[in-house]
This record gives C-alpha cells, structure tokens and sequence, in this order.
C-alpha cells in the first residue's frame, strides 16, 4: 500500500529483489493536485502487479480481498489512509509503515514541512509497526537525514526518498526472516503534527525572518507556497533569505530594492524575496516585480 515516489522506489527495492508481491494498493490521482511525483500503479503495472486504487480501505470488501491475498507482510509507504486493525492483523509478520520522520518526533501528517517550518536541523525515516493509533507501533529501523539551511521541502524528499530505501534494503532480510528488532515508542518524548492547508502559508510579517524564511522554504514549489497581500493583491513568495537590516522598521514595509531583490522588514531583521508572483501571474524576479509595478520604500505588504 503505497503512494508518491517513496512508495514508488520502495515498491521498485521488493520487484529487484524479486520479492512476491501480491498486489499493490495506491490512490487515485487528484486532478486537482499538483502531481510532481511519480505513479506507484505505473510501477506496479511495469512489474506485472495486481494494482486496486479502493476510495474507503476499510469497506468490507477490501478486507475480504486483503485476506483472500493471504499476505505474509504488508507495507505501507507513503499510502494516505488509516488502515483498519481488520487488516493490520491479517499478514504472518505484522503490517509496516514508513514514516517520514524520526519517531516519535512529527507523528501525524506533512513531516517533511512541519520539520521546516520548526527550523530543524536534522530528520529521517522511520519503518514502524502499524497499530490503531497512527505511528505510535514499534520502531523496526531508523535512518537519519541532515537538514541543511538551504533544503526545501522537495530537495528534502528527494533526500528521504533515497534514505527510504536504504533502510528498507538494510531491514527487509531481518524483517523476512522474523529477525527484527521492535523498539517500543516514548510517545510522552515525541510530538504530533496534523495536516496543512494552502491558508496555512500566510506570511505574519510579525514574525521574525528567520521564522517566515522557514515557512517559504516548508512551501515552496511544488506545495502550495507562502503569501501576503500587497497593495490589495496576493504575492506568492517563492524564494527568500533572511537579511540583517541597520535599523527598525515596520514589519512588512519595503526597506529597498536592488538586483538581488526585494527587501521586506520582518520582526526581527528583514526578508529579501528572490522569486514571487502576483495572483497566479508569471512569476518574477524580485527586482523585475520592483520596477514592473514601480515600488516605493515604505510600502507595506500585509
């Protein structure tokens, strides 16, 4: 059970490895979504795999089909639904799930923007035993993966979708061969994050620049990105960096422009916009955004 390109390369590892894979559950594509990843019902019909996008898991005939599969395992990577204790207990060697984190740290939903957002330094993957509450089983492997100031929420996908399948390939023999270790959860130690939303990237210029440069960089392309408003428009802004300023300013006014881009007081230092873009228009440079729409100092974005 899978979905975007973790679940994509992890169901690659098991076909090279010439694993039985019995069939592949996945999800419909949402038009509506911005698809920058790959189609795990692609791989599977590459392989030759039995491959079912169910809209409700947990309608009774697709327990009855999981159990009819009689699966020694089951995995999930990546897959968006909560699966049901019916079927969590239905494979020999337990149901496992790859999280995108270093549990118990950012259960829940959008790891990989929630650790951006906090400004992180460091995350990784986690395979875990499924249980009823979700990511709380016990840890099977671990990998971890630095966060450098300059990621982005894909650059740092990218990078767990290569450490996924390093720890999946370094866990999979022990896990086979009922080997593995179970590392019970310290859920009082760890913390939970639920979904975002597109509304969720709203820039408060009261924030310090630190702060509002990580919520860019959490949202950046391909995700939804962060915004303002500025003289009565929405300003996508899509690539930033926190720069000192020599004296106090209103947070959100413009402090000056140069070819480097825009630069914006914040509540503590000051922001300078490389990339942005006005009400889903072309996107711009910010000295091109400067000079197109003839900014003065003082102007406030809100």
């Amino acid at each position: 059970m899978g979905y975007h390109n973790i679940g994509c390369r992890c169901l690659e590892y098991l076909i090279e490895q010439k694993e039985n894979v019995v069939a592949v559950f996945t999800h419909k594509d949402n038009p509506d979504e911005n698809l920058f990843f790959d189609s795990m019902a692609n791989v599977a019909e590459s392989g030759g795999i039995r491959c079912y996008t169910p809209e409700n898991i947990n309608s009774p005939e697709w327990v009855s089909l999981v159990k009819e599969l009689a699966p020694d395992i089951i995995f999930s990577f990546y897959y968006r639904n909560m699966i049901p204790s019916e079927i969590l207990s239905i494979p020999r060697l337990g149901a496992i799930n790859l999280h995108g984190s270093l549990l118990p740290k950012y259960r829940g939903r959008c790891p990989v923007n929630w650790a951006l957002v906090n400004g992180e330094e460091e995350t990784g993957v986690t395979l875990h035993y499924m249980v009823d509450k979700p990511d709380a089983g016990d840890i099977v492997a671990q990998g971890k993966i630095p966060i450098l100031f300059t990621d982005t929420a894909y650059t740092l996908h990218e990078k767990m979708v290569k450490e996924a399948v390093v720890v999946l390939g370094k866990a999979w023999g022990l896990i086979k061969d009922g080997r593995n270790e179970r590392i019970p959860q310290d859920l009082s130690v760890g913390s939970y994050y639920g979904g975002r939303k597109p509304d969720d990237g709203r820039i408060d210029w009261k924030c310090g620049s630190l702060e509002i440069y990580n919520l860019v960089r959490a949202v950046t392309h391909p995700w939804p990105g962060a915004f303002c408003t500025f003289r009565n428009q929405k300003i996508s802004i899509w690539e930033c960096e926190p720069v000192p300023v020599k004296r106090d300013f209103e947070p959100g006014s413009l402090v000056s422009f140069d070819r480097a881009g825009i630069v914006v007081a914040a509540g503590d230092g000051a922001l300078l916009i490389k990339r942005c873009q006005i009400n889903g228009d072309e996107e711009l440079d910010g000295y091109e955004y400067a000079t197109m729409y003839s900014l003065h100092d003082g102007e406030i974005f809100t």
